[in-house]
């Protein structure tokens, strides 16, 4: 079994800045991919950011050029730093891992921004 376990959320201005992390541990070969996703309230979750072995990056068009994701390989550890966060940007936010071929998610983490 793998457990994922996020920090970093919170409140936050529009305009503002904060950086999710999300922790990796057990029954660990190989991430083959690692990432972020979102769901606002009654919306579908979508994925935010993703990276994969290798270290290629997708971004959904709107975060792209202020969400950055990065990974600790040594750790089992990816991060998502979110800069100038806007109000749209309010959901829970989920990490996803594709470990040794299943998909295990987070329990999430709250990001509102208010106006």
């Amino acid at each position: 079994q793998v457990q994922l376990v996020e920090s970093g959320g919170g409140l936050v201005q529009a305009g503002g800045s904060l950086r999710l992390s999300c922790a990796a541990s057990g029954s660990i070969v190989s991430i083959n991919a690692m990432g972020w996703y979102r769901q606002a309230p009654g919306k579908q979750r979508e994925m935010v950011a993703r990276i994969i072995s290798g270290g290629t990056t997708i971004y959904t068009d709107a975060v792209k050029g202020r969400f950055t994701i990065s990974r600790d390989n040594a750790k089992n550890t990816v991060y998502l730093q979110m800069n100038d966060l806007k109000p749209e940007d309010t959901a829970d936010y989920y990490c996803n891992s594709l470990v040794q071929g299943k998909n295990y998610w987070g329990q999430g983490t709250q990001v509102t921004v208010s106006s």
